[in-house]
This record gives C-alpha cells, sequence and structure tokens, in this order.
C-alpha cells in the first residue's frame, strides 16, 4: 500500500505523482473502514482527502502551521504525519482525539473543536511570525458552515489590512458554480498571481500616480472600472471589497490544481482566500446521500451504511423535538430557534410543521440569543435550542440582552454533562456554572423523559428566562410514578428517610437511585431528592431535611466551581456549619474524550465512586 509509505511528516512528498489518486483512495478506504468500528467524524473527513495532500505536498510540517476550523476534518492530516495507528482506539478513552490537539503532535499548532475560529488563530499565528521575524506559511481552513459564524468575519475584517502573507481556504461542500463562471475566474487568477502581472500592475500604479494633478485620478478610475468588470464574472468580490486577493472557485478534488493554486497564493503579498468546492462524503455513497447521518457516525457496516447498533428507545432530544411539535399546535406564539443544528437540536419536525416559526440561523450562537430577545420583545416566545458547550459563547447575549430584560426566552440545552467521544471541546459541563452567575436566570433539569416535557410547558408559560438542561443519550424511563406538578423553585421528594440526604440534580436521579439502593444494603437510612430547579435552590426543602439528615450530599454532572453543590455549601455555612457536607461534582477541570460510563468513573461520579465518598465521610 502507498499509504504505509507515509510514517512521518512530509513522507507524502517522496511519494511518485502519478500515485497521487491511488493513495487519495487508500486514505478514504482505510477511513470508512476504521470509522465504521469506531464512529466518527466520516462525511466531512472524505470531502477534504485531496485537499489535505495538496497542503502536505506544499507545506513543510510542522514549520509551516494549519489550523482546521472545528476540527471534524482532520483526520486525512493525522494519516499524513504519521499518526496511522493511532485511528485503532479513535476517540476512545486514553486514545487518538478526533480533533487537532497541540499535545498530540507538532503537526498540530492549535487545538479546534468550535466553529469559526481558524481565521482569528491563523491572524495570530501571523502576527506572530512577523513579530519574530519568521517566515513559515500560514492556512487556516474554514467550511462554509463555519464562515456563517459573526467571529470569521470579524477575522477576515482584521486580516484585510495585512501587508504579509496568510492563506485561508473555504473548503465550501454545499455552494454550486457554473463551469463558465469557474473557467473564468481560473484564468483571471493565474493572469492575477504571475510575477509578470504582479510587477506590471505596481509599475503602472506607480507611474501614474506620478503624474501631475491627474494621476490620482487616472489610478481611481483605472481601481474602478477593474472592480466593476470582476464584479461580473468574479464570485469572489465580497473578499475583494474587504482587501483579501480572492483565488477560485477551484476543484477541491484535483490535487495537481490544488497544489498550482497553493503555490500561487504563497507569493501573495497580504490575506489571500482560496475557494475550494468539494463534496461531502465523496467515495462513499452512503455519505454522498446522507451527509447528516455521517457527520458525527456511529459504528455501521460498510455495505449499507446502517448502524450497527440501531437506537431502539427514545433520547432526550427525541422527546424535546415531540414535545415542540405539541407546543407549536396549541400556542403560535411559540417559536423555535437553532444555531445550524436543526438535526441535532430536534427541531427538524417542528421546522417541517411550522416553517414561518422556525429559525436556523447558521453557525451564529450570539445572534440566535440576541435575535430571540427581539421575539420575546416582541410578543413571542422563543425557544432557543443549543447544544451546552456552544452555548458557551453567547453568555453575554444571555445576560444583557435576555436577562437584564427579564424576557421570557426559553433555552433548552441539549448535551448537558459529560458527552463523551468529541472530548474536552464539547463536554457541556460548564452550564449550570455560568447560567447560575447572572440574576434573573431560572435554570431546571429533568430526572426523566416525562419531566422534560412537564418543564418544557412550565418553561413556555414562565414569563422570564429561563434554561433547562438535559444530557445526551438514552431519557431515563424510571421513575414515572413519581410525576408532582412542576412548581416554581420547588424540589420533589422521592424516597423520604433519614441519616443521609442526596441532592440529585437532573440525570444525577438515576445515579442517586444506584447509591441509595447500595447505602441501605449496607444498612444506612437514606433519602433522595431531585432537585429539578438549580435555581433558585430550595432552601425550605434542605431546612426541613436538616432535622432528620446529618449528612447532606449533592450530586450534579457539571465542575465544582459555580455549581449546585457550591450553592448548598454556601446555604448550610449560613444555617449549621458544623453540618457534614460532600459535593460530588466533575473536577474543575477539562475533561478529555471516552465513553460517558468511562468518562463518569474516571472523574468521580459513578454510582460507585460516589457510595465510596459517602462512606469514607461517615
Amino acid at each position: 500500500m502507498i499509504l504505509d509509505q507515509i510514517c512521518q511528516p512530509n513522507d507524502i512528498k517522496k511519494i511518485n505523482p502519478g500515485d497521487y489518486d491511488y493513495l487519495a483512495q487508500e486514505i478514504r478506504d482505510f477511513l470508512i473502514r476504521r470509522i465504521s468500528v469506531t464512529g466518527g467524524h466520516l462525511g466531512s473527513n472524505l470531502g477534504a482527502v485531496e485537499l489535505t495532500m495538496a497542503l502536505h505536498l506544499c507545506l513543510n510540517l510542522p514549520e509551516d502551521k494549519i489550523i482546521w476550523d472545528v476540527g471534524h476534518q482532520s483526520y486525512t492530516h493525522k494519516l499524513l504525519t504519521g499518526r496511522k495507528d493511532g485511528f485503532t482506539n479513535l476517540r476512545k478513552y486514553g486514545g487518538m482525539s478526533g480533533f487537532p490537539k497541540r499535545k498530540e503532535s507538532d503537526c498540530d499548532c492549535f487545538d479546534t473543536g468550535h466553529s469559526s475560529t481558524s481565521v482569528s488563530a491563523g491572524l495570530g499565528l501571523v502576527k506572530a511570525r512577523d513579530l519574530k521575524g519568521e517566515k513559515y506559511t500560514v492556512v487556516s481552513v474554514i467550511g462554509d458552515g463555519s464562515i456563517t459564524g459573526g467571529m470569521a468575519y470579524e477575522a477576515l475584517n482584521n486580516a484585510s489590512q495585512l501587508e504579509t502573507n496568510f492563506i485561508i481556504i473555504l473548503n465550501d461542500n454545499n455552494m454550486s458554480i457554473s463551469e463558465n463562471v469557474g473557467g473564468v475566474s481560473k484564468y483571471l487568477n493565474n493572469i492575477r498571481t504571475a510575477d509578470s502581472y504582479l510587477n506590471i500592475k505596481e509599475g503602472i500604479y506607480h507611474k501614474l500616480l506620478g503624474v501631475p494633478k491627474v494621476g490620482n485620478s487616472m489610478v481611481e478610475k483605472i481601481r474602478r472600472a477593474k472592480s466593476s468588470f470582476k464584479q461580473l464574472i468574479i464570485p469572489g468580490m465580497f473578499f475583494e471589497d474587504m482587501g483579501i486577493t480572492y483565488l477560485g472557485p477551484v476543484d477541491g478534488h484535483d490535487i495537481q490544481g490544488m497544489v498550482r493554486v497553493i503555490r500561487e497564493a504563497r507569493r501573495v503579498k497580504g490575506a489571500v482566500l482560496i475557494h475550494v468546492l468539494t463534496e461531502k462524503g465523496k467515495g462513499f455513497r452512503p455519505a454522498e446521500r446522507h451527509p447528516a447521518r455521517f457527520h458525527g457516525a456511529e459504528p455501521f457496516d460498510i455495505d449499507t451504511g446502517l448502524p450497527l447498533n440501531p437506537r431502539t428507545t427514545a433520547n432526550y432530544t427525541d422527546i424535546f423535538s415531540t414535545v415542540m411539535t405539541k407546543l407549536g399546535q396549541r400556542d403560535e406564539r411559540v417559536v423555535a430557534i437553532t444555531a445550524a443544528m436543526p438535526d441535532g437540536t430536534g427541531l427538524k419536525r417542528f421546522h417541517n410543521m411550522y416553517p414561518d416559526r422556525f429559525f436556523d440561523v447558521g453557525i451564529a450562537e450570539q445572534h440566535a440569543v440576541t435575535f430571540a430577545a427581539g421575539l420575546a420583545a416582541g410578543g413571542m416566545v422563543p425557544v432557543v435550542a443549543i447544544y451546552s458547550s456552544f452555548l458557551q459563547r453567547a453568555y453575554d447575549q444571555i445576560l444583557h440582552d435576555v436577562c437584564i430584560q427579564n424576557l421570557p426566552v426559553v433555552f433548552c440545552i441539549d448535551r448537558a454533562g459529560l458527552v463523551g467521544s468529541d472530548g474536552e471541546t464539547h463536554q457541556g459541563i460548564f452550564d449550570l456554572s455560568y447560567l447560575s452567575s447572572i440574576p434573573g436566570m431560572c435554570i431546571m433539569a429533568p430526572k426523566n423523559k416525562w419531566e422534560l416535557s412537564d418543564m418544557m410547558k412550565f418553561a413556555v408559560n414562565f414569563g422570564g428566562p429561563v434554561a433547562i438542561r438535559y444530557p445526551r443519550g438514552e431519557a431515563y424511563a424510571g421513575l414515572s410514578e413519581y410525576r408532582a406538578a412542576i412548581e416554581y423553585g420547588k424540589s420533589e421528594w422521592i424516597y423520604k428517610e433519614k441519616e443521609i440526604l442526596l441532592l440529585a440534580v437532573g440525570s444525577m436521579v438515576k445515579t442517586g437511585e444506584e447509591v441509595r439502593q447500595c447505602l441501605k444494603q449496607e444498612g444506612h437510612s437514606c433519602s433522595l431528592v431531585n432537585v429539578r430547579f438549580v435555581k433558585p435552590v430550595d432552601k425550605e426543602l434542605i431546612r426541613e431535611a436538616l432535622r432528620d439528615h446529618g449528612l447532606v450530599v449533592t450530586m450534579e454532572e457539571n465542575v465544582a466551581s459555580g455549581g449546585f453543590g457550591e450553592k448548598v455549601r454556601e446555604f448550610l455555612g449560613e444555617e449549621t456549619p458544623e453540618r457534614r457536607f460532600l459535593s460530588v461534582t466533575i473536577p474543575d477541570a477539562y475533561v478529555e474524550h471516552g465513553n460517558v460510563e468511562v468518562l463518569k468513573k474516571e472523574v468521580g461520579i459513578d454510582a460507585g465512586s460516589i457510595v465510596a465518598k459517602i462512606k469514607n465521610v461517615l
């Protein structure tokens, strides 16, 4: 196999150019085989094979730098930098990450996981390079989805002022442009980046500027005429008007063509954007037909593309989806907002049924929240469905635009808690902390699927800012007999005994059942409370429980700092400072990738670890 010849960075340069297409096919075959076993981001990687090969042929790694926006498409990059063996344990605990990681390889120059960051990071590296007098090339690769994020445009605006080389590659796997436009644009790119053209243009401009009285006006007329001509035939005038040289569109699956364009781009003294057209899922028919399904794929059958372990029970996203459609039917004021995740958040059904009340704002969480605030101010009831780790990007908008005005915006926070294989950048373990710090915010967490439904109905009628956080995965169906009406700020007794009080938040109620059972088997009396409201804290219930319980234990799938346990600790310090207290949380640290159950044990929030901690306190 040609791929076996790639053992370290830059080995691709030893491959015969006539074998590039064979290598590309081998890479695709390898990725399909391995990801069918481990799961991972398949579609985006299959689409970026030739683009990545071209970059590695043109650049010298790790001296030159590539920043992969989000990082979903970095698998080929990992293969070409000698990490083939790491794919056996891809995204497993202790194994290779599915995203670029600086600690994993010198060829990963910047950690990524969230979108729209690569241009900012690349610009920073360019400035560091120039300040230090170094000469390496910096390339930021960003997708057509990620470039919808406002941060990308802030960075592009900043990059337009550069007078040294910075390459931005727009990996476009969605947009199509007609052949005649592409042909003319390719012709112009070859002219505009040729040394002779650049020298002639610079010489003419300087000579004209030296002509008394009329020089400046003649130069300006030429520039206006050139701009008008390009407006007709170059699709990248938006970037050109910003001051960024636009090259493209180019075929992202033509390796030699890509190599030529990248080499030309390296000669541009300023920011240059190469518009590359690729096909997501290329080379694997199921991924070509169903790109959304193979964005983040579970293990699958290669012949059919179907999951090896199909889901048979509803998850929390499914429950949210069902309830949202019912709420939309009952109340015409209910509208739904997502940031480029209609499938992932479960809003596709709502979109199909109520298209006029569904808004996908693209990868723009900040805009999503302030847009929701405007809808709420206009008399609507907006439901904003965003993953926990992505909502972090809109903290200021939640505080400034929603909570200060006490607007009735409902935040449905999916993937709260440990999410598993995507690792540090995607673990939803900070939302209780950052939301609790905001005055006026109400925060709830359901113990099971029925309570999620009840909380959503409560939230749309609440009349102020409210957040409901729920985990990834199968919706818990236990404790169905405990379904007291949702009452603002009130927790729910599940088992009321004495000695040990377990205050469990959301997903930890199920774990709390297991902990209680273990403790009872060892002769301890133990109560279990479904907290329901993280904010406000049900101080009345805790006061009542303190009469009969010598040990208070809080349990949450969130970091310690700023979490529910910290609030209860503060309250107990005011009420009964001598009371024994144990806060079970995720440590104040970043949790790496791996199976969720494995991670829970590692961070000490599984039932066995909690029982051991309680026995130690006792």
